[in-house]
């Protein structure tokens, strides 16, 4: 996809113009909520006009992104990080999608729902999807839920309990997982050998052993076997 000129609203000045808006759910009960409480929004203040398109899995997340790169481009996307991966492996979760979504539209205001609760996984994505409004899921009821779109829109960022409680921490383990590194533990994950990996990632054997030996130094089994490596991961809630 090639990269827009970006010519979208401006949301906090042109209240009156009309907002696209991307949801990336799987679950159509929670795109249901969501686009419950985007129609309550609009209908409580009368300054938004939430053109919406949804999508339940990063393919048709990647279409509906597609069109919007050919002709209007998205103003709000509400993404879920747990999403089924693209066919060709290319986009693996929300957070992949994230990443794509500031690159191609750099005004987008993207809030970012997960169930995820662990402190590596939530500062993954908060340094590499900078998102406009994060909240966990468990700590938001259907009042907040509208409270953080409303601030997202208005003056963001909007951040959930946890999160906050995660950035006052300063947490210690500043690392962040690159794509690459992900996409090695996803498929190391489903099993592949290394050179396997080695033509998925298009990296050299030894590359992916560099890879891995990282990996296990990040996540404390430096002696440890692969198994070891997705355990510590699975933990960490990256795969």
């Amino acid at each position: 996809m090639n990269t827009p000129s970006y010519t979208g609203v401006d949301i906090r000045k042109n209240m009156c113009e009309p907002i696209n808006v991307l949801i990336v759910e799987d679950e159509p009960l929670i795109i249901d909520v969501l686009k419950n409480a985007l129609n309550s929004i609009s209908e409580s203040n009368g300054r938004y006009d939430f053109k919406v398109k949804s999508a339940t899995n990063s393919d048709l997340a990647l279409n509906e992104i597609d069109r919007a790169v050919k002709s209007v481009p998205f103003d709000l996307i509400l993404l879920d990080i747990s999403i089924p991966p693209s066919s060709d492996k290319r986009i693996l979760s929300g957070e992949d999608l994230g990443i794509e979504i500031k690159s191609l539209f750099p005004k987008v205001k993207v809030i970012v729902f997960t169930s995820h609760n662990n402190n590596y996984r939530l500062n993954n994505i908060l340094k590499s999807i900078d998102p406009d409004g994060f909240l966990i899921k468990s700590d938001i009821n259907y009042l907040k839920l509208l409270d953080a779109i409303q601030s997202v829109l208005q003056e963001p960022p909007y951040y959930s309990k946890a999160i906050q409680q995660l950035i006052r921490r300063h947490i210690s383990n500043s690392f962040v997982l690159d794509k690459i590194d992900r996409q090695l533990l996803y498929h190391l994950h489903k099993g592949a050998k290394t050179s396997e990996i080695a033509e998925l990632v298009c990296l050299s054997k030894s590359a992916v052993e560099q890879r891995k030996y990282g990996l296990k130094t990040t996540f404390e089994v430096d002696n440890g076997s692969d198994r070891d490596l997705i355990v510590k991961a699975e933990i960490a809630g990256f795969l």
